[in-house]
C-alpha cells in the first residue's frame, strides 16, 4: 500500500452511560480499534488514543459529557480525529468537542451486528450533521483486506477528506406525483394547517441522540407541536392503574396467542410480574396521551425510568398496533378504538413526526396503518443462497407492532429483554416481518431545516437457518425485519442516511407502496421539508 505523509491521529471511543453495557462491549471495541491501528500504520501515520482503558472500569469508553468535556480540553483541536464505534454511543458524550475541533474529523464503524456500533455512528453523524460540523465517515467488514476502504482511509489521511457517492439521491419535485395523491396531501396539510396535532413526548433527548430532536420552530410549520410530559408523572400514573385492569391487558394479550417466554429468576429471565408492570404501563400511556389530546406518543425511557420499572418496548408494540387492548379513559370511552395510537421508541421526534404523517396518509389512502422505526442495525448478503440480493437486518428492542409480524399475535414472542441494557426486565414483542413492499423514510435537520428521504423497499422471508444466524449475531430477543432497498446500496444507504433510525410501513401491493410514497413526500413538501426519493421502484425505475 501507498504510503501517506507520516503523521499523529487522534483516536477517541464513546460508549454508553451504562457501565455493564460498556464492559460487555469493550472487547469487541479493543478488537477494532486494534484492526484499526494496524491499517492505519501500514498507511504511514500513527494511531493514539486520547483517552486511556479505566481498569477499575474495566473499559476504554467515554462514558459521560463531562469526561467527554475533558478529554477533548486536552487535544489539540486542529488534530486529525477517529471517532471509531463497533458499540451504541451516546453522541452528546462528543458532541461539545466535536463543533470545538477545527481538525479533520472521521467516524468509523466495524461491519458487524454483534453491538449496535454501525446504529451508534449513524446517529453521531446525523448528530453531526444537525449541528453543521463538517466530517467524514467510513466503515467495513474488514479493514485489513477491504480495499476500498484503505484507498479511502489513505485519502482521509492525506486530505483531511472523504466522500461517497450518492446518485441514487434526487430532489422531489411535485410533478412527479399523481394528481390525485396531491389532493389527499393537500387535505391533510389542511387539516394540520387548521386544526393542528400533538405529540407527546415523556422526556426529550435519549441517549444522547440530538439528532432525534426538532427544534420547536421548526416543527410549528407542520402543524405538530409537542406536549411536553414528564416520565416521572407515567411512572405516577401506573400507580392509579389497577391489578384487575393490568391483568385484563394481560389476559387479553395472552387469549390472542401471544408466546411468553418466562423465566424463574427475575434477574435475568422473564416473569409475570414484570409483564404485569408493563400492562400498567400501556394503560398509563393511553390515558396521558388521551388526557392531553395527543396524536403520537413518545417515551423516553431508557434512564431513569429503567431505573423504577420493567421496559417500555412491550408497550410501545402494542400501542403501534390496531390489533391492541382496549383501554378506558376517566369517561368510560375506549381510546381510539380500533386504531393504532402511534408511538415513537426512545423518543425519536423524527419518527414521531413520520408517523403521525403516516397514519393520517395511510388511513387516507386506504392502506395499513401501522408503523415502526428500526435500527440500521447490519446486513449481508443471504448465506442460504434464497436470493441474490443485499438483506439488511433492521432491527428494533421492540416496538414493532403484531401486524408486522408473521402470524400477527400467534406468530409473535416475548422474551426478557438483556440485562445488560434493562435491569428491571420486561417482555419484548419479538417477530419476524412478514413479506411485503413497504415504504421506508427518515426526516433529519441539515442546514438548519427538515428535510425527508423517502425510498422503497421489500421485505423478504429467509430460511429459518439464515434468520437465527442474523438474529445471533444481533439481539436475537428483538424483532427483525429482512429488508432489500431498490436501487440503494449498502454503501450509499450509509453515505446517505443521518440517523439511527428508519421509518418503514406497508402497502398492499408495489404499486400502492408507490403511490404512498409519491404521497409521502408531497405531504412532506407541503408542510415545509426538502425532500428527496432515494434509489428506484420495484421494476427498477428511478424514482
Amino acid at each position: 500500500m501507498a504510503k501517506a505523509k507520516q503523521k499523529t491521529v487522534l483516536l477517541v471511543a464513546n460508549g454508553d452511560l451504562r457501565l455493564s453495557a460498556n464492559q460487555n462491549c469493550w472487547a469487541k471495541q479493543d478488537e477494532m480499534e486494534k484492526e484499526l491501528a494496524s491499517v492505519v500504520a501500514e498507511l504511514g501515520a500513527k494511531i493514539k488514543r486520547a483517552h486511556p482503558y479505566k481498569p477499575d472500569e474495566k473499559h476504554g469508553f467515554i462514558a459521560s459529557q463531562r469526561e467527554g468535556m475533558d478529554v477533548f480540553a486536552k487535544i489539540d483541536r486542529k488534530a486529525p480525529i477517529i471517532i471509531a464505534e463497533a458499540v451504541w454511543q451516546y453522541s452528546h458524550h462528543l458532541l461539545h468537542g466535536l463543533i470545538s475541533h477545527q481538525g479533520p474529523i472521521l467516524t468509523v464503524a466495524n461491519w458487524s451486528g454483534t453491538w449496535p456500533g454501525l446504529v451508534g455512528m449513524l446517529n453521531l453523524n446525523g448528530s453531526l450533521t444537525k449541528a453543521s460540523v463538517k466530517y467524514s465517515t467510513l466503515w467495513s467488514e474488514n479493514f485489513g483486506s477491504d480495499k476500498s476502504f484503505q484507498k479511502k482511509l489513505r485519502k482521509w489521511l492525506e486530505t483531511g477528506e472523504v466522500t461517497h457517492r450518492t446518485g441514487h439521491v434526487k430532489k422531489y419535485k411535485s410533478k412527479s406525483a399523481p394528481a390525485k395523491t396531491k389532493k389527499v396531501a393537500a387535505k391533510i396539510a389542511a387539516d394540520l394547517d387548521k386544526n393542528k396535532a400533538i405529540m407527546g413526548v415523556f422526556d426529550e433527548f435519549c441517549m444522547g441522540m440530538y439528532n432525534a430532536a426538532i427544534p420547536d420552530e421548526l416543527l410549528f410549520q407542520t402543524g405538530v407541536f409537542k406536549e411536553q410530559l414528564s416520565q416521572s408523572a407515567l411512572f405516577a400514573e401506573m400507580q392509579t392503574v389497577t391489578q384487575k385492569e393490568a391483568e385484563e391487558v394481560y389476559g387479553w394479550i395472552k387469549k390472542k396467542g401471544f408466546n411468553f417466554h418466562f423465566g424463574r429468576n427475575g434477574k435475568t429471565g422473564l416473569i409475570k410480574a414484570q409483564v404485569i408492570e408493563q400492562c400498567k404501563m400501556y394503560i398509563a400511556a393511553c390515558r396521558i396521551g388521551d388526557r392531553f389530546g395527543c396524536d403520537a406518543i413518545g417515551i423516553q425511557y431508557q434512564q431513569g425510568l429503567k431505573d423504577l420499572c420493567p421496559a417500555s418496548d412491550l408497550v410501545e408494540g402494542m400501542l403501534n398496533s390496531t390489533d391492541r387492548p382496549p383501554v378506558k379513559n376517566a369517561e368510560g370511552k375506549i381510546i381510539l378504538k380500533g386504531e393504532t395510537f402511534p408511538h415513537f421508541n426512545e423518543v425519536d421526534e423524527c419518527c414521531g413526526l413520520d408517523a403521525l404523517l403516516t397514519k393520517r396518509l395511510h388511513t387516507a389512502l386506504k392502506q395499513p396503518v401501522e408503523t415502526t422505526l428500526h435500527d440500521i442495525r447490519w446486513g449481508d448478503w443471504d448465506q442460504s443462497g434464497t436470493t441474490k440480493d443485499y438483506v439488511w437486518v433492521f432491527l428494533i428492542s421492540g416496538s414493532a407492532p403484531v401486524e408486522h409480524h408473521v402470524g400477527g399475535w400467534k406468530g409473535s414472542h416475548g422474551y426478557r429483554q438483556p440485562a445488560m441494557y434493562f435491569p428491571k426486565g420486561g417482555s419484548t414483542l419479538h417477530g419476524i416481518a412478514k413479506p411485503g413492499e413497504i415504504v421506508w423514510s427518515r426526516i433529519f435537520i441539515e442546514d438548519g431545516k427538515l428535510k425527508m428521504d423517502l425510498g422503497r423497499a421489500k421485505v423478504i422471508e429467509l430460511p429459518k437457518e439464515e434468520t437465527e444466524r442474523r438474529l445471533n449475531e444481533t439481539t436475537p430477543q428483538w424483532p427483525i425485519m429482512h429488508a432489500v432497498t431498490y436501487g440503494v446500496s449498502r454503501d450509499q444507504m450509509m453515505a446517505r442516511h443521518k440517523a439511527n433510525h428508519i421509518n418503514v410501513a406497508y402497502a398492499h401491493s408495489a404499486k400502492d407502496a408507490d403511490k404512498c410514497l409519491y404521497a409521502k413526500a408531497e405531504l412532506a413538501k407541503q408542510l415545509g421539508m426538502e425532500v428527496s426519493l432515494c434509489g428506484t421502484d420495484a421494476k427498477g425505475k428511478l424514482l
